[in-house]
């Protein structure tokens, strides 16, 4: 079991919860994992649940190790992720993409709440799989459903073992459920992101005033996906993480 019992607990009973859609998962795997340039496949392990697929690229001497979780019913190398995930690594740091769990393609994202409790066993085996490779500072960077489902993770557990967590462009435009924390929350979004987002940046800045080194930032010029402006956010990334190191 790579899900190591210190970092998976504790977690609500999955069993209660309707499941991801693991066929779709293999599916997309099938057609993902031979055509891999960067990165390796790996396939971890979480309580009740099937194993799923991550995209691991270790660097050597990193700077850090990040998670990386996408958006609504997607793959860990789709579109803005896929970028991120290749781009991360060139940058210094060792990525790990991993499958969300995902319903059926024509299912809303009002949907989307049942498989949250089975996205924090997903996280919990994604950082136990990092610090057993001797990963001590582990980021989250999620990206609009991945970022709800990052905020129920760290939410819903007390101590989660991050350094810190870079939401992107949150799908439902607010933070809920966050108490002062222990690590930093960057607050990430796009000049012409969806309304919700858009609408709760103010909602978003307060929370983050709570927990000391967190901010906010706006991409210019790109949406809700940051089409064409992935090499600039991953210098944003870089500068939240590094400061004035990088």
């Amino acid at each position: 079991m790579i899900c190591a019992a210190a970092l998976c607990a504790p977690l609500i009973a999955l069993a209660q919860q309707q499941p991801s859609n693991y066929a779709r998962e293999k599916r997309w795997a099938e057609e993902i994992v031979p055509a891999l340039v960067v990165g390796e496949a790996v396939w971890l392990e979480a309580p009740r649940t099937e194993k799923f697929l991550g995209i691991h690229t270790e660097v050597k001497n990193a700077k850090g190790a990040i998670i990386l979780a996408h958006g609504l019913g997607v793959h860990p190398d789709h579109g803005l992720i896929g970028e991120l995930r290749t781009r991360l690594a060139d940058a210094g740091y060792t990525t790990l993409s991993i499958q969300m769990p995902i319903l059926a393609a024509d299912a809303p994202a009002a949907r989307y709440p049942v498989l949250f409790w089975e996205a924090d066993a997903r996280f919990a085996a994604a950082v136990s799989f990092l610090w057993r490779k001797n990963h001590r500072r582990v980021v989250l960077v999620s990206h609009s459903m991945g970022s709800r489902m990052a905020n129920h993770y760290i939410a819903a557990h007390s101590r989660v073992p991050l350094s810190g967590w870079v939401s992107l462009s949150i799908a439902n435009g607010e933070f809920t459920g966050l108490k002062r924390m222990s690590f930093p929350v960057f607050d990430v979004y796009a000049e012409r992101d969806f309304d919700v987002v858009l609408q709760g940046t103010q909602k978003r800045a307060a929370v983050l005033k709570r927990t000391r080194g967190s901010s906010q930032a706006m991409v210019f010029g790109t949406d809700h996906y940051f089409a064409k402006k992935e090499k600039e956010l991953v210098s944003l990334i870089r500068l939240l993480l590094e400061g004035e190191n990088k």
